[in-house]
């Protein structure tokens, strides 16, 4: 009889806060047992052969859209098979009530399980839910969510408050069925996600997300914009300019400060969204906040992320921007790279850029393109890359060390990742879905050849095997760790 049930051998291991080590990992009861200088082949049933590889912790994709634009298991089922192709082996996807999504509005006790319920035995990955808590009514789940749920992020959209959000002029009321949504309400989710960490953060962070743009300034631009031009993604930027994330930024902080709020500054996209984030950090120790920006916003420009294909919340920018992001990614102040996933059809971004959706799938390109371009071309250690992609987000939602690690007693979500195959980005190429990419024809070098979710091998040399296998993962999980319901 075996002793490991499975076994990655004769790899070059990548182990966040630690560094690259050359040993053997085996795998008993979906976990990791061991880490030794070497294994025999025979003491495993199932053995991966990682020479000449990268192993890396199973990245830990923390700003997803399951179901955003499509039916939410459809869409469960092929962008978490998306995933697996990126080397994502645990995704954390954002859900609110109101338009898009389930397309309806009520108290999370009712909506919430039937979320969960659709995603199971959809997701080939392990999978949790941030929360965007929209009424009145669901403030008052926020501890029922943690507690009991295993929700242990929230999100609030600050762009939302008053903002014509359509051409055809649907108020933001309309859009996210919500009574009351403005700073006040954020104010109030502040207070109770406040509550909620001091009473749980023992087990694990507790915490809320925050898409920052300022809704009234994005309306001044935008009409200017469509008055003057400039057209195509240019204009989008300047519709939605960076001054619109800093005052956003500078309006959360002063909430944050005031309630204890743990904070996390998504998608930062621009060098004034990342300086007023690192500096609200500088100037208040006292404070939680972690800085997250996306693939597209490091790797695309207005200029070629081809045109409205490439329209996202917020926008494309400079190639000034995305260097300073850069600069960010390499000196430790942006903790977290996230792919900001939503699948959606070519056909649904049309030829009006103010109707077209915005954002687009990317999660296959996470280890990838931090990979070929962190790596290899900027020259970030890998322990950098995969505590950007694993570590930190894991750290950050509550999953640590079951994810975001290699280490003894960890989940054995492991990734083999080649270094030298170079592949140009097609759709096709990201096992999506979606059939077009703003990616379309970047040759990107270290692509994933092995993807394990729990020791099982789910992903192999270029296709997904096996059905979805993939569970709700409770967090904080130190908090639910005893708990035997669904995946915990």
């Amino acid at each position: 009889m075996p002793r490991y049930q499975s076994a990655v051998l004769n790899g070059t291991v990548v182990i966040p806060h630690v560094g690259a080590v050359r040993c053997d990992i085996g795998i008993r009861d979906g976990t990791i047992a061991a880490l030794a200088e070497a294994i025999a082949p025979s003491d495993a049933a199932l053995v991966v052969d990682a020479r000449g590889k990268l192993v890396l912790p199973g990245a830990v994709d923390s700003h997803f859209h399951i179901g955003i634009y499509r039916d939410l298991a459809q869409d469960a089922r092929s962008e978490t098979a998306s995933a697996l192709a990126g080397g994502v082996t645990t995704v954390l996807s954002y859900f609110r009530t109101g338009q898009h999504y389930l397309n309806k509005s009520g108290p999370y006790r009712t909506i919430f399980p039937e979320v969960v319920a659709a995603t199971e035995g959809q997701a080939f990955t392990d999978f949790g839910y941030h929360i965007g808590v929209m009424t009145t009514e669901q403030l008052d789940e926020v501890d029922w969510l943690v507690g009991e749920q295993g929700v242990g992020s929230f999100k609030y959209y600050m762009f939302y408050k008053g903002l014509n959000l359509t051409a055809d002029s649907t108020r933001g009321s309309a859009y996210t069925m919500a009574d009351t949504y403005d700073l006040g309400h954020l104010y109030l989710l502040m207070r109770q996600v406040a509550a909620a960490a001091r009473k749980y953060g023992a087990h694990g962070r507790v915490s809320l997300s925050l898409h920052c743009e300022q809704a009234e300034l994005i309306r001044v631009f935008i009409e200017e914009v469509k008055r003057r031009g400039p057209g195509g993604l240019e204009g989008y930027h300047e519709a939605r300019p960076p001054l619109t994330e800093q005052l956003s930024i500078a309006e959360a902080l002063v909430l944050t400060d005031a309630t204890g709020c743990p904070v996390n500054l998504l998608h930062l996209s621009s060098a004034e969204a990342l300086a007023a984030g690192a500096d609200g950090r500088r100037t208040h120790p006292h404070l939680d906040i972690r800085l997250e920006t996306t693939l597209h916003h490091l790797a695309l420009t207005h200029a070629t992320a081809h045109g409205i294909l490439g329209k996202v919340n917020p926008p494309i920018r400079t190639d000034a921007d995305r260097e300073a992001l850069w600069r960010g990614v390499l000196d430790g102040r942006i903790d977290t790279v996230v792919s900001d996933h939503a699948c959606c059809a070519e056909a649904e971004k049309g030829e009006d850029l103010w109707k077209a959706l915005p954002g687009f799938g990317g999660t296959a390109l996470l280890y990838p393109y931090l990979v070929s371009e962190g790596y290899l071309r900027r020259g970030a250690t890998l322990a950098r890359i995969a505590e950007l992609a694993s570590a930190n987000p894991a750290r950050a939602f509550g999953l640590y060390p079951r994810k975001g690690t290699i280490a003894v007693g960890s989940d054995a979500d492991l990734v083999v990742l080649d270094p030298n195959r170079e592949q140009v980005v097609t759709p096709e190429a990201l096992h999506s879905a979606q059939d077009f990419t703003p990616f379309a024809g970047m040759r990107v070098r270290g692509w994933p050849t092995h993807t394990l979710l729990r020791g099982q091998v789910v992903f192999q040399d270029g296709a997904v095997r096996g059905t979805p296998a993939g569970r709700y993962v409770k967090r904080p999980v130190a908090l639910h760790a005893g708990a035997k319901a669904r995946g915990a």
